[in-house]
């Protein structure tokens, strides 16, 4: 009977959930067990391992980074092909691109702008031509002085607005409006002073303004001079030219027409050597690729300017 009591009870034990007979011990219900007062553990006396004797890793080398870093910032994409070789194709073309970009969007603007001021150049000296060799058109505007007193104003207030205003100039197809009206109004002025002059001499005035833009513009592209920090001087001294040419009108003399000449075609030459400067992009002074109607109009009237200086007064 026993032995059936005993056999139900560790069948019962056995069948409860989560219990492990294993690892729970017995409740202890005598005396608290003395505390442990055998032997403590031996420590560990077995071999230590040998100390490392390979070959020491080399010194950190300043020279290295300073080297690396010359070579950063001398030529700017060096130093990635040094530090990080893995990522070379990820890292350069980011920086070098840009450059590359901004060197296509400055070829760009200066072409375009070249192409408007070569169509303007045409036309006004066409203007020219025919307002010289034709007697016909050449009566007809030097006795119309209304239309030119039209002319010098509509020219004013047009160029004045593509200048220093910039929703104007920026504005298509409004900018190029303003360009076409102020290249007709100067051709028109332009031609009219040119009929009070001799074929011969407007003929040669011309070929002398083109020889002369040609060769600054030539110039401006090649040299590492900075003209363009120069700009207050030159205002500076087409104010004196503005008085010259005043005092000039109450003491007229054939020597000093030919000096107010000279100086004018002088100043304006410097003028339009750092108007293509400023195009170009090269110096210090720049102009933005936005600004294609102000660089064109800018030259335009260097160009101009030069040519009426050149060609004198009557």
């Amino acid at each position: 009977m026993s032995d059936t009591t005993d056999l139900l009870t560790s069948r019962d034990t056995q069948d409860a959930p989560g219990d492990d007979v294993s690892s729970l011990p017995p409740p202890y219900q005598g005396e608290q067990p003395p505390p442990y007062q055998g032997e403590q553990p031996p420590p560990y006396q077995g071999e230590q391992p040998p100390p490392y004797q390979g070959e020491q890793p080399p010194p950190y080398s300043a020279a290295k980074t300073d080297t690396t870093w010359t070579q950063q910032s001398s030529t700017g994409y060096e130093s990635f092909r040094d530090i990080i070789p893995e990522r070379l194709p990820d890292t350069t073309p980011l920086i070098a691109s840009s450059s590359f970009d901004d060197k296509i969007v400055r070829r760009a603007f200066v072409r375009k702008v070249f192409s408007i001021l070569t169509l303007q150049l045409l036309f006004t000296f066409s203007v020219v031509c025919v307002f010289t060799f034709s007697s016909v058109v050449k009566d007809a505007v030097q006795t119309s002085l209304g239309a030119y007193l039209s002319s010098i104003i509509i020219f004013l207030v047009v160029s004045l607005a593509l200048s220093y205003r910039r929703d104007f100039s920026r504005r298509h197809p409004w900018n190029i409006l303003g360009l076409v009206v102020v290249t007709l109004s100067l051709s028109y002025m332009v031609g009219t002073i040119a009929s009070f002059h001799g074929s011969t001499s407007v003929v040669i005035t011309m070929g002398v303004t083109l020889a002369v833009t040609v060769a600054i513009i030539v110039f401006s592209a090649q040299t590492r001079y900075d003209f363009t920090v120069c700009y207050g001087v030159l205002l500076i001294l087409s104010v004196d030219l503005i008085m010259f040419g005043i005092f000039s009108t109450f003491y007229s003399s054939y020597l000093g027409d030919i000096a107010y000449g000279c100086f004018g075609a002088l100043l304006y030459s410097l003028f339009l050597m750092i108007d293509c400067q400023l195009m170009m992009g090269a110096m210090s002074n720049r102009l933005s690729p936005e600004e294609y109607i102000n660089a064109a109009l800018n030259i335009y009237l260097d160009v101009m300017l030069i040519f009426l200086y050149l060609l004198g007064r009557r």
